[in-house]
């Protein structure tokens, strides 16, 4: 059975899949890379090197949609009184999780946006991604099944979930001043933006939109497999890609192939590992980076940890050599995805309920 179309919350899921698929192609359009309208793992490589985390010089820009998903999602959970400081639950291993989110996304060249918004361009090399996200998100789930749990998050006293929402806004006061230890990319995929008041516009209404819907790739694929289309994310995640797809083509910005596909490479044995750890992670965790980054704003201490760890794994991603470009995929990018994946084995080990 379909959700009710009386359900408002159900319409909330849709708004949220059309404006991300819609608005990830339209900043393309409006300034920032191609394929890349929406990619929060580049964005988070961008605002590290921003930071000073690593030296690249084409990848250093305070990206301002980060900035708008964690305080659009922080407004509207205050707004709708969902705001609530809570964390505790196996906060190193959700650290190390995020900086592991990150490794897979750098090696396959985008986050699970971005995975959708290259293949509803015409990039073919995204369909091995695709796999590897499915096969990852079918592993999480079988490890849930069989007992895995990092535990219950707790409410906590004090404002410990305003620590994350607090940084950001300290990023935007970066962002808005331009301090000298603040580094701005003049050259490469970091200087094409956006304007500065669209990113932040667009990123401030889809945090609150998903903020509001929970709306997350990884928990729509998980949904998806789990119900079906009797998912209401499920829906959301069909109406992303019909909006990306359908902009795109309005665009003139679909190009069906494997070759000369922007932000790709030819290595699909990489790609399908990167996004197998990113999918496999995601489950255990509780959301894609994307997700990570609403739940901060939400107040939840533990994703905000996983959000820390995607900001240190940005900046090692890109001094350690371990992103690939597209001439392919460096040994520093296949080691530290096998060394992921060894991770996160070892985490359902550790984690696992012996009783379930």
């Amino acid at each position: 059975m379909s959700p009710s179309l009386y359900d408002r919350h159900f319409w909330v899921i849709l708004a949220a899949g059309v404006g991300l698929g819609v608005l990830g192609v339209l900043l393309a359009v409006w300034g920032n890379p191609q394929n890349s309208g929406i990619c929060v793992s580049c964005f988070i490589e961008n605002s590290s090197g921003a930071l000073g985390l690593h030296d690249n010089e084409r990848m250093q820009y305070l990206r301002p949609e980060l900035i708008g998903f964690v305080l659009g999602s922080i407004f509207c959970a205050s707004v709708f009184r969902e705001f609530r400081s809570r964390g505790g639950s196996a906060p190193l291993a959700r650290l190390v999780s995020g900086v592991f989110l990150i490794v897979g996304s750098a090696v396959f060249i985008g986050c699970p946006i971005k995975l959708f918004l290259r293949l509803t361009a015409g990039d073919l090399t995204a369909i091995a991604g695709v796999v590897g996200l499915f096969a990852g998100v079918w592993l999480g789930l079988q490890g849930l099944a069989r007992g895995i749990d990092l535990g219950r998050t707790e409410d906590e006293r004090g404002a410990t979930g305003l620590l994350v929402p607090a940084g950001f806004v300290l990023l935007l006061v970066f962002l808005l001043a331009r301090p000298a230890f603040i580094f701005f990319s003049e050259r490469g995929s970091a200087a094409q933006h956006a304007p500065l008041m669209i990113s932040l516009l667009v990123g401030l209404l889809l945090g609150a939109l998903a903020q509001r819907s929970r709306f997350c790739i990884t928990g729509s694929v998980r949904d998806g497999l789990l119900m079906g289309s009797r998912s209401p994310l499920f829906w959301g995640f069909f109406a992303f890609l019909l909006g990306a797809f359908g902009t795109n083509l309005v665009m003139g910005r679909f190009s069906f192939g494997f070759y000369g596909q922007p932000g790709a490479h030819l290595e699909h044995l990489w790609s399908f590992l990167g996004m197998l750890l990113v999918g496999w992670l995601s489950v255990l965790i509780g959301g894609c980076p994307f997700r990570q980054l609403i739940k901060a704003g939400e107040g939840d201490a533990d994703a905000g940890l996983a959000v820390v760890g995607m900001l240190l794994g940005g900046g090692l991603v890109q001094s350690w050599g371990i992103a690939a470009t597209a001439a392919g995929v460096t040994l520093a990018g296949k080691v530290s995805v096998l060394v992921g994946l060894a991770f996160v084995l070892g985490l359902s080990l550790l984690f696992r309920d012996r009783t379930a």
